[in-house]
């Protein structure tokens, strides 16, 4: 676990464009249907059903309209919700605005990347055809495959004959997983347990772009994985994942980067994984002993969790990370209104004539500003696995943003725009999402008529091939 203190200073990660692919493995053997596991693993299995508990759906755009103005152009401006369990991962990708209405295979705006970490048939497609057959298709050309939310065959050797025996096999069976691990120094046959078990979490956990024509998923870990050093990997590469409709800036969008921000924190740099807190050993009611699945609030098993380190108490730890988590709200807050406001007058000075040159300076420190706040909130609980981090990421995203609003001010100025300009009312994401032109009844329309005709045709499908028991309901 000593390497997880060096994450800050990495070797070069196989990354940047893709340029090998890995073929199919028909030795590979991967079990991705879940319910298959049911009767060996009751226990395990059961706390895993439980994620299904956070069934509540809470739009984030409703919560915060600013993130409309923040994704305008982009497919987060549509919709965007808090994350629920494992368990709902595959039909909350299904459900959401951003993956459209695909009428067949070859139809829909996103690509089949947009699975990758949502459960264990991926591992399984990608072994079946290899990279290129399933990174190089559309998101709906295998959505009869794509069934099994997160879960066994995610994190192990669900075929070995370690598993068999009761034994946890961890794997990693994603190939971009394991290139990127191995370039930074963890080789994952040869890490011992804790080093494992904080890896298999880096399947999905993390900050990754799609690369090349193929769109493959691929972590921008050559330079590290602080947020300094994977903005000088993208700018270097000259990658955007789309332009700003009001700004025209190149827009950099953060995914999830919580393996990065957890390595950077104290709990990382002491070698306190993902599964100490998350994934917990407890004992059932007959006196088993297991790991508990149901991956949630480490303060909602506090006793196996914070406790086994901390000697406070559970309301003192719980004071402490309310206040992190409010310090770092409001300089998020901040920054978000610092970034609104910019878009806007870079809209404004486009409107007015600016040209490519005068903009170039402001545009670059907008897309660096909105970077390091997306780093932050893109993230799952950076305000307790590392809160020093965050607020020094948003505070040099503060920094950026002024130097984007006082050049805006400069080139706006020469161009006879009054400032400050008058902003419009985006005080509501229906509001908002008018200002940036989104006919969202039209797109609601065309998803309630996807899932209406297609979904149900790619269940019936998944439960002829044995994916999904011939009973399950999604």
């Amino acid at each position: 676990m000593a390497t997880i203190a060096m994450l800050g200073c990495l070797q070069s990660a196989w990354a940047g464009e893709a340029k090998e692919f890995e073929g199919p493995k028909p030795d590979l053997k991967i079990e991705s249907a879940n319910h298959k596991f049911a009767e060996q693993f009751p226990l395990q299995y059961q706390s895993w059903a439980a994620t299904a508990e956070s069934e509540q759906i809470v739009s984030a755009l409703e919560e915060d309209p600013r993130l409309v103005i923040l994704w305008s152009g982009y497919a987060f401006s549509k919709e965007y919700n808090k994350p629920r369990g494992h368990f709902y991962a595959i039909t909350d990708v299904r459900n959401i605005l951003r993956t459209g209405a695909p009428k067949d295979e070859n139809s829909g705006p996103q690509p089949m990347a947009c699975w990758t970490c949502k459960g264990p048939d991926v591992a399984r497609l990608i072994a079946e055809k290899g990279e290129l057959g399933y990174f190089d298709a559309k998101w709906s050309k295998y959505g009869a495959e794509m069934v099994n939310a997160i879960g066994c065959a995610d994190c192990h050797d669900t075929t070995s004959q370690e598993f068999k025996e009761g034994k946890p096999a961890l794997r990693i069976a994603r190939p971009h997983v394991m290139r990127a691990l191995e370039a930074i120094g963890w080789k994952f046959d040869t890490l011992e347990k804790h080093g494992k078990r904080a890896a298999v979490c880096a399947n999905c956990h993390v900050e990754y772009y799609f690369a090349g024509k193929e769109k493959a998923v691929t972590f921008p870990w050559d330079k590290g994985v602080d947020v300094d050093s994977i903005e000088k990997y993208y700018d270097e590469i000259k990658f955007t994942d789309w332009v700003h409709s009001l700004s025209k800036a190149p827009m950099l969008k953060a995914q999830h980067p919580d393996f990065e921000t957890w390595s950077l924190g104290t709990h990382g740099k002491n070698g306190v994984t993902c599964i100490d807190c998350h994934m917990p050993k407890v004992e059932s009611k007959d006196g088993k002993v297991y790991t508990d699945h149901k991956i949630g609030n480490p303060f909602d098993n506090f006793e196996h969790t914070c406790k086994t380190c901390h000697e406070q108490s559970k309301e003192s730890l719980q004071t402490r990370v309310k206040e992190h988590k409010k310090q770092i709200k409001d300089v998020m807050i901040r920054l978000e209104d610092q970034l609104v406001k910019a878009h806007f007058e870079a809209k404004a000075a486009w409107e007015a004539g600016a040209t490519e040159e005068e903009m170039k300076d402001a545009l670059q420190a907008i897309r660096h500003a909105q970077w390091r706040w997306d780093y932050s909130a893109a993230g799952h609980g950076g305000h307790i696995h590392a809160p020093d981090v965050i607020l020094h990421v948003i505070g040099t995203g503060l920094d950026r943003a002024t130097e984007a609003r006082t050049q805006l001010a400069v080139v706006l100025t020469k161009h006879g725009v009054q400032t400050p300009i008058q902003f419009p009312d985006i005080s509501t994401k229906e509001k908002a999402q008018k200002v940036i032109g989104l006919d969202m009844d039209k797109e609601q329309a065309a998803k309630d008529e996807f899932l209406r005709t297609v979904v149900p045709q790619w269940l019936d499908e998944a439960k002829q091939k044995g994916l999904l028991p011939a009973d399950a309901k999604q």
